[in-house]
């Protein structure tokens, strides 16, 4: 279990009464941010001070992994953000006592890390900030001054199912249904295209044979077995910004559906050298069930030059990878 921050001046009623956190990607200019970088690392059972009004008001338990979604509605707020970020799914609850961090600071001014510090040393919030990491003194000092309240809530989240709650879904099935209504609706595209460019959404028809004529086997299980087999982008369909990268052999792997599942939600990726990396909020003994070698180095094999970029893509926006 880890501690976050969330500044939430602007989203905190849309976010708090939605049971979620919402981020875009990159800024503006598509730079990095820290903070909107930090989404891809929590994960179930994860604690989330929210922050709003120079108070701590409410304190949330993450129900997932982030995921790609679509951004939700703001009210107008965020014209600026982009139209696809990471989302986390939250059960919040409201606090009774909600401290006032500029008044504590005398016991939290010297737990303040150096480095994406969610307060200034007067106590009042980074403006920059949106999600970051709490050190454990600085959280357990918070905790102590909400009180037994937060115990309690912080003592539950403990207990989750731990079986995988796949809460991504829907929000991604709706933005992908949005995209075929358009493909249906382009009288440019041609009716043989149409359909194969709807067949790729689910990693078969045209585009699966495209990856075939680059890949024969999954490339962690080792099935060649074509029927259990599934086409997955690299630089997944929703993402991609013309039809020839959705059907382009290049932009995908042959992987058995577990792997799939895998790959598409940022639990794995590959660097061009063909080494796996596994993402350290991934559930280890899940994998190894599923069969991925997460105890040793592996070595998937060489990949086309198409390939690295669309995996450079993959391990840029997908893989949750920690910044910490």
């Amino acid at each position: 279990m880890r501690y976050w921050w969330v500044n939430q001046n602007q989203t905190f009623d849309h976010e708090f009464n939605g049971g979620f956190l919402w981020s875009p990607k990159r800024r503006a200019n598509n730079a990095r941010n820290p903070f909107y970088e930090f989404m891809r690392e929590v994960a179930p059972g994860d604690v989330i001070l929210s922050f709003k009004d120079t108070y701590i008001k409410a304190i949330g338990i993450a129900q997932s992994h982030c995921y790609e979604a679509p951004k939700p509605d703001f009210g107008g707020l965020g014209s600026n953000w982009s139209n696809i970020g990471w989302k986390v799914e939250v059960h919040y609850f409201n606090l009774t006592n909600q401290i006032k961090p500029a008044d504590e600071m005398a016991v939290l001014k010297p737990l303040l890390p150096s480095q994406y510090s969610p307060l200034q040393a007067t106590g009042h919030g980074q403006q920059s900030v949106y999600l970051t990491y709490l050190p454990n003194k600085l959280a357990n000092a918070l905790v102590e001054l909400i009180g037994f309240e937060a115990k309690k809530l912080i003592q539950g989240s403990q207990v989750l199912d731990e079986e995988s709650i796949e809460l991504a879904a829907p929000d991604i099935n709706r933005w992908e249904d949005h995209i075929v209504e358009s493909i249906n609706q382009d009288e440019k595209v041609e009716e043989t295209e149409r359909e194969a460019l709807v067949m790729a959404r689910r990693g078969q028809g045209k585009f699966k044979r495209n990856v075939q004529q680059i890949e024969s086997r999954c490339r962690i299980t080792g099935v060649e077995k074509y029927e259990h087999l599934i086409a997955s982008h690299c630089k997944p369909w929703r993402d991609c910004e013309s039809h020839e990268e959705r059907l382009n052999g290049e932009n995908g792997l042959l992987l058995t559906p577990s792997i799939d599942h895998l790959f598409d939600r940022g639990f794995i990726s590959f660097k061009g050298d063909g080494r796996l990396l596994v993402s350290e909020v991934a559930h280890k003994e899940s994998l190894r069930r599923m069969g991925v070698p997460v105890d040793e180095v592996k070595n998937v094999g060489s990949f086309t030059e198409g390939q690295k970029r669309y995996l450079e893509y993959h391990r840029e926006y997908l893989f949750l990878e920690a910044n910490i």
